[in-house]
């Protein structure tokens, strides 16, 4: 056994745990921690795959933008953890079910292929490299690249537009100003007569039942 079949296992094992305790776990942050640690294993078996790109984008896309996204509505919005579990149990029949057939679908495609050793053809070495798909991206498909960038580039754009909008249902403040405010802009004294204790009285007098 090579040391890069042990890394194998060693990813795979804690991925298929940390897969269990996403679903398992009572807390939503520490599920998403848990998936956030499968999608690093992920990471792993692509790297041992030859599959950088692959595996850079598994980090960045998902365990950067999307469970970040996700940790943030989770930690922002109240959510009743007693009413989500709330007939858990039921249904655990189905689950069990789908769970069923999808590891003997899994177990069909494996069993087929352990054990056997099929020629690995020459050009899959560099199939999922980062320079193989830099070279077709920036040859081959270069306009289509160019047009997914300005698409994306117009939708940050719409975006940002959206947000900054006047609205007449919330306060808007320049920012600007606020900066460029004085201390006697913030506060002024005003000075007063003191209030005699005799019309102190009087008032008192006149406001009792």
């Amino acid at each position: 056994m090579t040391f890069t079949t042990v890394l194998f296992y060693v990813f795979a094992a804690i991925m298929v745990v940390s897969a269990a305790r996403v679903i398992t776990a009572r807390n939503p942050v520490t599920a998403a921690l848990f998936l956030v640690l499968a999608f690093f294993q992920a990471a792993g078996i692509w790297m041992l795959l030859k599959a950088e790109f692959l595996a850079v984008v598994l980090v960045l896309v998902y365990v950067g933008a999307v469970m970040v996204l996700f940790l943030f509505v989770v930690m922002m919005v109240d959510i009743d953890q007693t009413e989500l579990r709330k007939n858990f149990w039921s249904y655990l029949p189905v689950a069990s079910i789908v769970g069923g057939i999808i590891v003997l679908e899994m177990a069909s495609v494996l069993w087929r292929s352990f054990g056997v050793e099929t020629p690995v053809p020459e050009a899959a070495n560099t199939i999922g490299t980062t320079k193989a798909l830099g070279l077709l991206i920036y040859t081959q498909y270069i306009y289509a690249f160019e047009v997914a960038a300005v698409i994306l580039l117009l939708a940050i754009v719409a975006a940002v537009a959206l947000t900054l909008r006047r609205r007449k249902d919330i306060k808007y403040f320049d920012p600007g100003e606020a900066v460029r405010v004085k201390r006697n802009d913030r506060l002024k004294i005003v000075k007063m007569d003191a209030v005699k204790k005799e019309v102190a009285s009087t008032v008192a007098t006149k406001e009792a039942p």
